[in-house]
């Protein structure tokens, strides 16, 4: 039989490239319920827009009726959360978002999984399977050595990792609590296809590509480990296939990079790709740091390798690059996802600073 599989969120960066990879990839029936907030964005189904092994829903996880209805409709044997509002900057400028949807929103959906977990048969409670998507952020940040592992004390620093945080020990309390056969995955920094042009490489090419300031908070010496988006869609898989109950797994891509770095490699790859008669470099300027900024991100990821036989496929180098020819190819869906409500400004403290800069 066809496998049912219920993703929240499956509009978004992450989740659009899970979604496509399942029906497209793995022949999987999936039931994509998503809000639509401003990064979610249709045109990343396109490819999945007429097929029926896609059944698209707007909606709210909150929305407990409506989860209900889709869960005892199509009765699915996996539920994957993607869903949350993920920007730091506009975390900073407006909590209560994230508070409704992380929080909140993960608990009205855990309390409809539970229901309708427990309606199911013993058999069908034994296949059964609740992924959480969570971040390395919940962790807080580094010094100059070490590595995020799954035993790492929470100490979130913003309110968007606050958020997360919360919906985290949700879900752990759920499995401990009433047994929900939950699992829970905290990655690092993703890039690919289909991101939102307000995080980092895609701004940058966008940025880049309109003749527009490049702009780096503080000195760019921030470090975030890198993980191409596919490679995560694989983590998960093989976490929801293999993984422990209850347990918890980072996903990183082994490439930590400081800011900087990051978008001198754009721009060199993008002078490649795109030349110009000038470097893409002298467009980059430096604005204020934003509040609450981490220092290092870096996930050790050994748990997922060593017991489950997953690592990353791409280099931060080959997965630039595919993510940079992406964007070339692709900027109608780039100008399309720019509907107006953003324009390319570094959403944080200091909004009018970043664009005047910019």
């Amino acid at each position: 039989m066809q496998e049912k599989w219920l993703v929240t969120g499956g509009a978004g960066f992450i989740g659009g490239n899970f979604v496509l990879r399942q029906v497209l990839q793995h022949n999987r029936f999936i039931v994509n319920l998503d809000k639509l907030t401003y990064a979610g964005n249709l045109d990343t189904l396109a490819a999945v827009a007429d097929d029926p092994r896609h059944h698209w829903v707007q909606g709210d996880i909150q929305d407990q009726s409506l989860v209900t209805q889709l869960l005892k409709q199509h009765k699915p044997e996996v539920v994957v959360h993607f869903a949350a509002e993920s920007h730091v900057d506009r975390s900073i400028e407006g909590p209560q978002a994230f508070i409704d949807t992380n929080i909140m929103g993960t608990f009205h959906l855990l309390q409809t999984v539970l229901a309708y977990y427990q309606s199911l048969t013993d058999k069908q409670q034994q296949i059964f399977r609740f992924l959480h998507v969570s971040t390395d952020e919940v962790y807080g940040s580094l010094g100059d050595t070490g590595l995020f592992t799954e035993s790492t004390a929470y100490a979130p620093n913003s309110p968007y990792s606050a958020s997360k945080a919360a919906s985290d020990h949700l879900v752990r309390a759920y499995h401990h609590t009433y047994g929900l056969p939950v699992l829970t995955t905290n990655c690092s920094n993703n890039y690919g296809p289909y991101q939102f042009p307000e995080k980092l490489i895609p701004l940058m090419i966008d940025k880049a590509l309109t003749g527009q300031a490049l702009p780096i908070y503080g000195d760019g010496k921030n470090v975030r480990d890198w993980l191409y988006v596919e490679d995560h869609c694989r983590a998960i898989e093989t976490v929801i296939e293999q993984g422990r109950l209850g347990e918890v797994y980072n996903v990183g891509g082994n490439e930590e990079w400081q800011n900087i770095d990051i978008v001198h490699a754009v721009c060199e790859c993008l002078d490649r790709l795109k030349p110009t008669s000038n470097s893409y470099k002298e467009q980059i300027t430096f604005v204020k740091d934003r509040p609450g900024h981490d220092k290092r991100y870096a996930i050790d990821s050994s748990k997922l390798q060593n017991e489950l036989n997953w690592k990353p496929k791409e280099t931060f180098e080959s997965g630039l690059e595919k993510t940079i020819q992406w964007y070339l190819d692709n900027q109608n869906w780039v100008e399309r996802v720019k509907d107006g409500s953003y324009q390319g400004q570094r959403l944080g403290e200091d909004v009018k600073q970043s664009q005047e800069t910019a």
